[in-house]
């Protein structure tokens, strides 16, 4: 059964006393989905294909056999647990509940245990894991077996949540982002959190951290619909990733059209100019409606929020380029197509003639990669994806000197083309070659029209690449998105992320890197406060590199503008 068939098991079994314990507080249900799935699922979504019921799931929902010298609260082992009063008694049933579990299971690693050390026993109890360190404080809870009850082992799991939601500092919130919620998750793993960290918090199973599993199975959680609403997100077809709508707007001020002429209106982080526009989040084109948040003029800057190309954006705009806005009621919330089109404008590919094959060591040309055995993205899950995406870049390989498609030579670089290959042998479309403007025409009027290089089709380079997503990007599925965060924490789930940048001097290349997935070497850099300052990247240019963390690139003053986009 997958990750999502147990999540919508357990949502259906429980999901109506989880709404009412729930009320009025922040917790969601994806959240005690996710949080139960990451603690018991391997138990009890083994125990659902043996047809067991929800009372003996409940009850044999127990696990974690670590002791000292990896742990270090009580109890650390038979010894100390036996100390404490009724210990003996609770050893019997942590003991008993490790053999029954093991038995129904099947797990050989609890068999084994069972098998060759009899003075292990449980530490963690119920669905949620209610750990053996509470047993002085609440003995009962255990020696009656408590956890075996769904009401009060949700009551239990409740408790510690809200005592993360104090640890992490959100007590105040209302409703809680996604990265917030597995904040929380991860308090309630280890009793803190650490911003700068990310997601690399919590129990490590020698793969992936307690954090970055929680928020796959929140992920996946917000597809599953329950007998009382409607999932949060679509699912996402195979070899492709699941990711969050675009941040809504909340401004509740009054609406105004973007009104410049000869070039767009700078929207910045705080409410002046900066000489070398270092405080540029967005550039917002005449005609363009933007929310005003507090309708008070702030050094003739007024603070708006706005969806630009997908991507939500908060911050400054001089207040003298802005006119009251007609005729609409709201702003324009643009999603990109959900499948690349079929008619029309569609995408195009230089053809080859039959039998050739474009090689990653050749030097660059304006086909595709078509060597046999190259590696696809067609993985279900975050982990499958990410782990795809790790395969296609270390097959491109883009540092190794043998790939001349990638190496720079005669003061020309191939960002552009690695970009392609990344995106094509991911499943998504960022061209090589695009129509002419005639051939666009054509195209729009629905006529026929060959690729024919040099007349109806042409080579992108990276500028090309910058007005290509600006202008038909949404069309293929690509969106904008407004901050490094966003664009790191989608990547995460094996989305693909770009960064691109337009030159100043036309006859000077721009740059596009891809975002890609972090491992546990190699990280995206993060302030004290947990944002993404310098996402992960992968480029070829001057310099080619699988992984590293340009800060800032795209803010040289070489660069007339830059965006971040994503495509799931």
């Amino acid at each position: 059964m997958s990750i999502t068939d147990n999540i919508l098991w357990f949502n259906t079994e429980f999901h109506q006393k989880i709404e009412i314990a729930i009320k009025n507080t922040p917790f969601t249900l994806d959240m005690l989905a996710a949080i139960a799935y990451q603690e018991t699922g391997y138990i009890w979504g083994n125990l659902r294909k043996k047809g067991l019921s929800t009372k003996e799931i409940l009850e044999l929902c127990v696990g974690d056999t670590i002791d000292e010298p990896n742990r270090s609260a009580f109890p650390k082992n038979k010894s100390e647990l036996l100390k404490a009063t009724k210990g003996d008694a609770m050893f019997a049933i942590a003991r008993q509940g490790l053999e029954d579990m093991a038995e129904k299971t099947g797990i050989k690693a609890y068999r084994d245990v069972v098998k060759n050390h009899p003075e292990k026993f449980c530490h963690g109890f119920g669905i949620f894991q209610y750990d053996l360190q509470f047993f002085k404080n609440t003995p009962d809870y255990f020696l009656n077996k408590d956890y075996a009850n769904f009401d009060k082992c949700l009551e239990k799991c409740l408790e510690e949540l809200t005592r993360g939601l104090k640890k992490v500092g959100l007590q105040n919130k209302t409703k809680l982002t996604d990265l917030e919620i597995a904040s929380i998750a991860i308090a309630y793993n280890t009793g803190g959190y650490k911003p700068a960290k990310g997601l690399k918090q919590g129990y490590f199973d020698g793969k992936n951290y307690y954090g970055e599993l929680f928020f796959d199975y929140l992920r996946l959680a917000h597809t599953v619909a329950t007998p009382s609403a409607s999932p949060l997100l679509p699912p996402a077809s195979a070899g492709s990733a699941v990711i969050a709508a675009p941040t809504p707007i909340t401004a509740q001020g009054t609406l105004f059209e973007v009104d410049v002429q000869m070039s767009p209106l700078m929207l910045r982080s705080e409410p002046k100019i900066d000489a070398n526009n270092k405080n540029v989040k967005a550039r917002l084109p005449d005609g363009h409606i933007v929310q005003a948040v507090t309708n008070q003029d702030v050094n003739g800057f007024l603070e708006v929020e706005t969806n630009l190309l997908g991507a939500h954006f908060h911050g400054y705009v001089a207040k003298q380029y802005l006119k009251p806005a007609t005729g609409v009621t709201n702003v324009p919330f643009i999603s990109p197509a959900p499948t690349p089109p079929t008619s029309g404008i569609v995408a195009v590919y230089i053809p080859r003639k039959e039998g050739t094959v474009t090689k990653r060591t050749e030097t660059a040309n304006a086909h595709s990669l078509n060597e046999q055995g190259q590696p696809q993205r067609k993985g279900n899950t975050p982990e499958e994806l990410r782990s795809e995406l790790a395969t296609i870049i270390d097959w491109l390989a883009v540092e190794n000197p043998a790939h001349l498609r990638y190496q720079p030579r005669n003061g020309s670089t191939f960002c552009n083309i690695y970009a392609h290959d990344y995106c094509y042998l991911a499943g998504v479309y960022l061209p090589r070659v695009w129509w002419s403007q005639t051939a666009l025409i054509d195209l729009a009027q629905g006529k026929e029209v060959q690729p024919l290089y040099g007349k109806t089709i042409d080579e992108l380079r990276a500028n090309d690449l910058f007005r290509w997503l600006r202008d038909f990007g949404l069309n293929f599925g690509w969106r904008q998105t407004g901050t490094l965060t966003k664009l790191q924490t989608e990547v995460n789930q094996g989305a693909l992320g770009i960064i691109v940048a337009r030159r100043v001097l036309e006859g000077k290349s721009g740059h596009i890197v891809a975002v890609v997935p972090e491992t546990n070497a190699q990280t995206a850099k993060r302030n004290s406060a947990g944002e993404v300052i310098s996402p992960l990247q992968s480029q070829a240019g001057s310099t080619n590199f699988r992984y590293g963390t340009k800060q800032d690139w795209w803010k040289g003053s070489q660069f007339a503008e830059s965006a971040f986009w994503l495509h799931t």
